[in-house]
């Protein structure tokens, strides 16, 4: 069996992929996609997996975990999504490093699915925007105490994603940029689930109605309606040039404020952060979704 694991990373799509994907159970069901409620597992899989990496686990606990979550023998692709599976956001920063517990806790889902297939899912987050979300949602008082000292600079995707790799070179990782997502969330939900390039679903544009004017997206939605058939590339052309003209820039823009972070620093670690991206690129195996 495939089994995918969507990691988050905390604070990018806010279970809407998950979300997403339930909703079009009935589709995924007719290709063998098995995508279970997170309500169902998420304790459970801390739980299992927390026991794993303190002292292992039986074999059972694959039977176990499946019939928590009423798994359809007969799909041979399961779905789980947690965006706090490398850990709470206090925990998402470490050695001067993004997750520094992934390594320990894909090796516990390998426990878990000793005979299955893990493939790997992971929308990445401009650090500048990333790291101060992840504070907020800490009982941390200063942000140099979060970051243990280390510059904001310092934290790199590509380097967690390069120790992934290194330590699981088999792997299959799927990456793509949060930033994008209005542009690629077609292609990650059918990557996700399974589904044909070509095969529509439902809320295939639910991004849009979050980031567009009223005006603009029923305009959107009246121009795919008179155009079907398009390719994934042609809609994306199609998303961008409406954007352009009807984003609500309200919605999108982002207000940090921190003692320290500068408009400078903040343009700099977006810099940064781009270069990175192409750093990640680059990891051998990985699949970057992008526009």
């Amino acid at each position: 069996m495939q089994v995918v694991i969507h990691a988050g990373a905390h604070l990018t799509d806010e279970d809407r992929l998950i979300t997403c994907l339930l909703d079009n159970q009935t589709l995924l069901k007719e290709i063998g996609s098995d995508v279970p409620n997170p309500q169902a597992y998420r304790k459970l899989l801390r739980d299992i997996l927390q026991e794993a990496i303190k002292s292992g686990i039986t074999i059972e606990a694959r039977e176990v975990f499946l019939s928590a979550v009423d798994h359809d023998d007969s799909a041979d692709r399961l779905v789980l999504s947690n965006p706090g599976f490398f850990g709470t956001p206090k925990m998402a920063v470490g050695q001067g490093q993004i997750y520094p517990a992934a390594e320990s806790r894909l090796s516990a889902i390998q426990q878990l699915f000793p005979r299955d297939n893990i493939e790997l899912f992971l929308g990445i987050r401009n650090p500048a925007s990333f790291l101060p979300a992840l504070f907020a949602k800490t009982p941390v008082k200063r942000m140099d105490d979060f970051l243990n000292g280390v510059p904001p600079t310092d934290f790199r995707w590509s380097v967690t994603i390069g120790r992934i790799r290194a330590t699981y070179p088999d792997m299959p990782i799927t990456v793509w940029c949060n930033e994008d997502t209005p542009l690629t969330w077609g292609q990650i939900v059918r990557e996700m689930g399974g589904l044909d390039p070509n095969v529509g679903f439902d809320g295939e544009f639910t991004l849009l109605h979050e980031i567009m004017t009223p005006a603009g997206m029923k305009r959107f939605e009246s121009y795919i309606q008179s155009h079907p058939g398009m390719t994934e590339v042609q809609k994306r052309r199609v998303i961008a040039a409406f954007l352009d003209k009807f984003v609500n820039e309200e919605v999108i823009e982002e207000e940090l404020d921190l003692p320290g972070w500068t408009e400078e620093l903040i343009e700099h670690m977006t810099d940064l952060y781009d270069e990175d991206v192409y750093e990640v690129e680059r990891v051998p195996g990985v699949n970057m979704i992008a526009p």
